[in-house]
């Protein structure tokens, strides 16, 4: 069948996306983890303890995970420095500078990086016990194929742990969050980073992405089961929990 142009079209957006998305992280990576600290007034640490937390309830320690979008490594840092864990981590990101930025962190813990495209990750089916993505989905080209991918990597039964930014529904946090998130951080974050866009983008894509409730269902489409999800800080960051059907 010819590809009709509403699929071209798409196609092409979500590779200027992507595109524009891995310049913008190489760019701010030299600034990238003093900006989450600072921004999120240290409170991004507690997160990724929460989402290691679930990652490994229930399960052995010793197994082969994943950190998709890992960035400069924090999240694939917090679960191979977790007492008692005796597995292997792959953190993989398309953003090779961010890598780089994170690499000297690592150099003590059982975890490997990967330069990969999270849409198409260079693994075998099946090969995961367990992956997390911590404020990754958001920025993917094409949310579907990436939760679909992650899916094919996973073994069946594997823990899929998501952390992200979402937006407090209650006031008045709600409107203090959005003063802060739309005025204060894109000013900070410009002065900071040295880069016009980048600090905007994320007020964006947050605002665009999917609710919890959403971006369950989502997740469930792809191929998961017993999809469930807390919010965090008054509803400013949500973790998502799935088990690979099959």
């Amino acid at each position: 069948m010819p590809v009709r142009s509403a699929d071209r079209t798409a196609s092409r957006r979500a590779e200027e996306k992507a595109a524009a998305v891995r310049r913008m992280f190489g760019a701010i990576a030299p600034r990238y983890d003093l900006l989450n600290h600072l921004l999120s007034l240290n409170i991004d640490r507690r997160w990724r303890r929460r989402t290691v937390d679930w990652l490994l309830a229930d399960l052995e320690p010793d197994g082969t995970f994943l950190d998709a979008c890992a960035g400069t490594l924090d999240l694939a840092l917090e679960l191979a420095g977790r007492r008692g864990f005796r597995g292997q981590v792959i953190a993989s990101d398309f953003s090779l500078p961010m890598l780089e930025r994170g690499r000297p962190k690592i150099q003590t813990h059982a975890i490997r990086t990967a330069c990969a495209d999270a849409l198409c990750l260079p693994f075998p089916d099946q090969t995961f016990d367990g992956a997390t993505v911590g404020f990754g989905v958001r920025n993917l080209a094409d949310l579907d194929a990436g939760l679909n991918e992650l899916a094919r990597v996973l073994r069946p039964g594997g823990r899929l742990v998501i952390l992200e930014f979402t937006t407090p529904v209650r006031q008045p946090l709600r409107g203090l969050y959005l003063f802060y998130f739309r005025k204060i951080l894109p000013w900070i974050g410009r002065i900071i980073s040295r880069h016009k866009d980048a600090y905007a983008y994320l007020p964006a894509s947050v605002l665009d992405f999917p609710a919890p409730a959403a971006l369950a269902e989502r997740v469930r489409a792809a191929g998961f089961r017993d999809v469930r999800w807390e919010t965090l800080t008054g509803g400013i960051a949500a973790i998502h929990i799935a088990t690979r059907a099959g």
